[in-house]
C-alpha cells in the first residue's frame, strides 16, 4: 500500500497532466475548425478539376500523343509511395493507420517482385516505416517549420515527384493520407496520381478545345498532381487535429478517473490511519 505522501504526490501529478491534456484538447479544437474549413473549401475545386481532366483524358484515351503523365511509362515495375503523416504524435492512431496502409501496399508489391521506393512527408511516418522498410526510403520532406500548410508546400512536393518521374525513377506513384470525415472518423486513403486516374471519365465530347486536348492536358496534369497533393495535405491536417482532439479528450477523462481512484484510496488510507491512532489512544487510556 503506497504511503499517504506518495498518494498525494500521484494525485497532484495526474491533476497537472489533466491540465495539459485539457489545454491540448482546446488548442486542437480551435485548429480543427480552421483545418476543416480549409479542407472542405478545397474539395469543390479538386472535384471540378478532376471532372474537367476526366473529360479531357477520355477524349485523348491511350493515343500515342497522350501526355506521359496520363499514359504512363508503359511499365508497372517501380512504384513510388508518397506517405504523408504528421510531424508530431499524441493524435491517437492517426499516424499509424497511414503507415500501416503504406506498409501493407509496399509488402504486397515486394511480394510481386516489384521495386518499391518511399518518399515520406512528416516525421512520424518516416519513424514508423524505417523500422522494416528503411532500405526502400529515398527521401523525406520536412514540414516541421510550417505552421499552416499552403499550396506552395504541395507544389514543392509535386515538383520533387515530377522530377523523379521525368528522370525515369519510377513508373507508378501513389499518395497515402487520411481523409477527414469527422472528429472520430478519419479514413486511410491510397490514391494513385501517376499515371493520372480520374473518376467519372466520359467519352462524350461536349466541347471543342483550342489548342488540342493533348496540349491542354500536358499543361494541366502537373497542376493536377500538385492539386491532389495539396488536397491530401489539407485532409491530413483536419484529420490530425480531429484525432488529436479526440485523443486528448480521452486522456483528460482517463486522468479524471485516475484522480477519483487515487483520491478514494487516499481517503480510505487516511481514515484507516486516524482510526488506528484512536484505537491506540483508547487502548492506552484503558491500560491506565
Amino acid at each position: 500500500m503506497p504511503s499517504l505522501k506518495d498518494l498525494k504526490n500521484k494525485i497532484a501529478s495526474v491533476k497537472n497532466t489533466r491540465k495539459i491534456t485539457k489545454a491540448m484538447q482546446m488548442v486542437s479544437a480551435a485548429k480543427l475548425r480552421r483545418a476543416q474549413e480549409a479542407a472542405e473549401a478545397a474539395r469543390p475545386y479538386a472535384e471540378r478539376m478532376n471532372a474537367v481532366m476526366a473529360g479531357l483524358s477520355a477524349s485523348v484515351g491511350t493515343s500515342a500523343s497522350a501526355p506521359r503523365l496520363l499514359a504512363g511509362t508503359g511499365k508497372d515495375q517501380v512504384h513510388l509511395l508518397v506517405v504523408m503523416t504528421a510531424e508530431r504524435g499524441l493524435c491517437g492512431g492517426f499516424n499509424s493507420t497511414i503507415a500501416r496502409l503504406a506498409r501493407v501496399k509496399a509488402n504486397e508489391l515486394l511480394a510481386q517482385g516489384k521495386t518499391v521506393k518511399i518518399l515520406t512527408v512528416g516525421k512520424k511516418g518516416r519513424e514508423q516505416l524505417r523500422r522494416d522498410l528503411e532500405a526502400n526510403m529515398i527521401g523525406h520532406v520536412d514540414l516541421s517549420d510550417v505552421k499552416r500548410v499552403g499550396y506552395a508546400n504541395a507544389q514543392g512536393i509535386a515538383r520533387e515527384v515530377l522530377t523523379r518521374f521525368e528522370a525515369g525513377e519510377f513508373d507508378v506513384a501513389t499518395i497515402f493520407y487520411n481523409r477527414f470525415q469527422s472528429v472520430i472518423s478519419q479514413v486511410p486513403t491510397a490514391q494513385q496520381i501517376i499515371p493520372a486516374k480520374f473518376e467519372g471519365a466520359t467519352t462524350s465530347a461536349l466541347y471543342d478545345y483550342e489548342p488540342s486536348e493533348e496540349a491542354i492536358l500536358a499543361d494541366l496534369l502537373p497542376r493536377g498532381v500538385a492539386t491532389q497533393i495539396f488536397t491530401a495535405l489539407l485532409e491530413n491536417g483536419a484529420s490530425e487535429q480531429g484525432a488529436r482532439m479526440s485523443a486528448m479528450d480521452n486522456a483528460t477523462r482517463n486522468a479524471g478517473d485516475m484522480i477519483k481512484k487515487y483520491t478514494t484510496i487516499y481517503n480510505r488510507s487516511r481514515q484507516a490511519a486516524i482510526t488506528k491512532e484512536l484505537i491506540e489512544i483508547i487502548s492506552g487510556a484503558e491500560a491506565l
